[in-house]
């Protein structure tokens, strides 16, 4: 089977990120938003990120112009009638992510892939809603995903080895190294990185060291790219909050339960970058 044609549900930052790199690789996609303002937020995105790269010298106008004119925003989930693969990239919910594959299983093509960009959840809990679990993968995408290299590509024991040669050339297509992952809480990178993040919390919430300090000594230690306080207001804190909790409720394992600190920073509204403030203060 050939990919053609890529839908994308979800324009946040995950889903704009998907969408941006599938039409720079020369796919027709289309990006869905439950409503215009959130699909219109999600589209500016995608065009500063490659006005700046444009800026950098990294990428051509011409190029730039020709991704945008391949991506088709949408509000309505029929637009995904013709697409060979759809990619979801909601909030962590398990309620949320069946409800929306439910959906595209009647609307999709019988022999289109169905993939979820979950982090934590049960990628055949997620299929199960489908009349379709050989042809449902996960296809794990890491923030932001036009830098980050790395795609795991998740295999359930109802995946048929062709879904997942197709998601691998996939992947691949679009400039990713791709890894091929169990359908376990976290798969590969986060079932140490979540774990990994947490404790840093909690030596802030000890007093161990300053948040400052434990990011130099991360990046500078351990040839992080970005501390890990850093990163998490970069990826949201309400997003981590969802990711440690879901890795909890899988596991019940008590390296991932959240830090009391960061579920009192999110009842705050203290989100990072995206509400200027989380562990760090932002401006502008």
């Amino acid at each position: 089977m050939e990919i053609r044609k890529v839908g994308v549900v979800g324009c946040g930052a995950m889903g704009s990120g998907i969408a941006q790199v599938c039409a720079q690789s020369g796919y027709q996609v289309v990006v869905s938003e439950v409503k215009d303002e959130l699909l219109n937020k999600g589209l500016a995105s995608i065009n500063s990120f490659l006005t700046k790269s444009v800026e950098k010298g990294k990428v051509s106008q011409a190029d730039k112009d020709a991704a945008l004119a391949r991506i088709k925003g949408t509000t309505n989930t029929r637009d995904f009638s013709d697409c060979d693969l759809v990619i979801e990239a909601a909030i962590e919910d398990m309620d949320v992510k069946q409800k929306i594959f439910a959906e595209l299983d009647k609307i999709c093509p019988k022999d289109a892939i169905l993939a979820t960009n979950t982090s934590t959840l049960s990628v055949i809990k997620i299929a199960s809603v489908t009349t379709r679990p050989d042809k449902f993968l996960g296809l794990h995408f890491f923030n932001p995903v036009p830098l980050m290299r790395l795609l795991e590509v998740v295999k359930t024991i109802a995946t048929s080895d062709e879904t997942i040669e197709i998601g691998k050339s996939f992947g691949k297509s679009i400039g990713k190294a791709v890894v091929v992952a169990p359908d376990t809480p976290g798969f590969i990178v986060n079932r140490v990185g979540i774990a990994f993040w947490i404790d840093v919390i909690r030596m802030l919430e000890e007093g161990i060291a300053s948040k400052e300090d434990i990011d130099t000594a991360i990046t500078l230690g351990l040839g992080h790219p970005m501390g890990p306080f850093a990163l998490r207001d970069l990826v949201g804190l309400d997003v981590s909050l969802q990711v440690a909790t879901a890795m909890y409720e899988a596991t019940k394992d008590p390296k991932y339960a959240p830090p009391t600190l960061l579920k009192n920073m999110v009842a705050t509204g203290w989100l990072g970058r995206k509400t200027g403030k989380g562990f760090y203060q932002y401006e502008g």
